[in-house]
């Protein structure tokens, strides 16, 4: 039966950061607790990267309430290190504000390219008889989905009579 430390009762079995450093795992061992001897991978990358004598240092210096997260920031930050030894976890932050930044930018093509599109249906119906009206299935002609394919961006603010006074994007 195992304790909450990870270490078998009665036997001193090392957690993974004992063994690693192959030394006696002490009952009040800081590492226990958050290397369990079963993830050896986890505390040698922490080691590799922040040396055991660092990390003692920092979770000797937290609340035993705040230890958890850290080990957990520890790891990820190292994983991360040996991963891209150069940016680390800023790689994988940067890369995914990159992602953002192009999804974001592509949303707001999308975005632009309907109003465009609303604002030339609005015009080429202008007595309300169109797609939306009752009398038409609601699927505009095939003349305005052909001239879809080429978003213009020169985009200029206009008023949308029929969406009481929303501003809206043309192109």
């Amino acid at each position: 039966m195992k304790e909450s430390s990870g270490r078998k009762q009665g036997a001193a079995a090392p957690c993974a950061a004992c063994k690693l450093l192959r030394r006696r795992c002490a009952q009040d061992c800081v590492f226990a607790p958050y290397f369990p001897a079963d993830e050896p991978q986890k505390f040698a990358n922490v080691h590799k990267v922040f040396g055991a004598s660092n990390v003692n240092k920092m979770l000797q210096e937290l609340p035993v309430h705040q230890r958890g997260d850290a080990v957990s920031s520890i790891v990820y930050e190292a994983n991360a290190r040996v991963r891209d030894p150069v940016y680390g976890c800023v790689g994988a932050i940067s890369s995914l504000q990159q992602q953002i930044d192009t999804l974001q930018t592509q949303l707001a093509l999308a975005q632009a390219e309907v109003v465009h599109l609303r604002v030339r249906q609005t015009a080429s119906y202008p007595h309300g008889f169109g797609p939306t009206s009752p009398s038409n299935s609601g699927s505009p002609p095939s003349k305005l989905m052909g001239s879809q394919a080429m978003p213009i961006f020169d985009m200029d603010m206009v008023m949308d009579q029929a969406s009481l006074g929303e501003p809206m994007w043309s192109y």
